[in-house]
């Protein structure tokens, strides 16, 4: 058993999901994977089902009934993992738009480092999107300003999906609090490890867009993220977080 689980959540991920599961389980540093499907329709838990005869040990998978949300995906892999023994939880995308061989740069953030969170940052460095469109590109950077200016958060990529925690994080922000499912999930959880005082480093990684299968971005998740913060800001003054 590795100290590391990587947690993918997923829906309709036919296309992607066998070779993101291979390339993950072929790095030199061992990682185990946690697949989050939210009972997809073309059948992307079947094929985990049948990559996990192969990979017995190091593949698990917790099929829910429906499509709920993003964040309460990862929440249910966070009790998961909480309920072994792993020291080292990730959050990644099925879709390739983070580069598998960065889990090892942010598992040495946080094993060999000083961060009890690593976040896999596209624009702690400048601008390191490959294949968005520019108002996509521009709608990302400036909510990531926009968290930073009503928050204080010193953090350049604030909805970044490419984390790497401590298990101590997850045990110290209480998991069950978690309020958001979309976009704002990615803001919540670094605000709630910031606000326990944890250290958190960002990682320069190149984010490379999806080239298979469908973004799930909406209008409604970007709604939720934009009055989420202020959401998140009026709670903690409250001490309600």
């Amino acid at each position: 058993m590795s100290d590391c689980i990587v947690i993918i959540p997923t829906y309709n991920e036919i296309e992607n999901i066998e070779s993101i599961v291979r390339t993950v389980l072929s790095l030199h540093k061992p990682f185990d994977i946690l697949i989050v499907d939210d009972n997809s329709p073309d059948h992307t838990a079947d094929r985990v089902k049948t990559l996990q005869q192969e990979f017995e040990g190091r593949l698990f998978l917790e099929k829910r009934e429906k499509k709920s949300g993003l964040g309460t995906a990862y929440v249910h892999g966070f009790k998961w993992a909480l309920a072994r023994k792993y020291q080292y939880i990730f959050e990644m995308d099925a879709d390739f738009s983070h580069n598998p061989n960065d889990l090892e740069k942010l598992y040495d953030t946080c094993h060999f480092g000083i961060a009890d969170m690593a976040i896999g940052s596209r624009y702690v460095t400048g601008v390191n999107v490959v294949n968005w469109p520019l108002n996509r590109v521009l709608m990302s950077y400036f909510a990531s300003v926009y968290v930073r200016i009503i928050t204080g958060m010193k953090i350049h990529d604030a909805t970044a999906g490419f984390v790497c925690y401590n298990r101590s994080v997850l045990e110290g922000i209480n998991i069950d609090k978690i309020r958001f499912i979309g976009y704002a999930f990615q803001i919540e959880m670094k605000y709630r490890a910031y606000a326990k005082n944890f250290q958190i480093i960002e990682v320069p990684i190149i984010f490379t867009d999806r080239t298979k299968g469908q973004s799930k971005m909406s209008n409604s998740i970007i709604k939720e993220a934009v009055f989420g913060v202020i959401s998140l800001k009026v709670r903690k003054l409250f001490s309600q977080l």
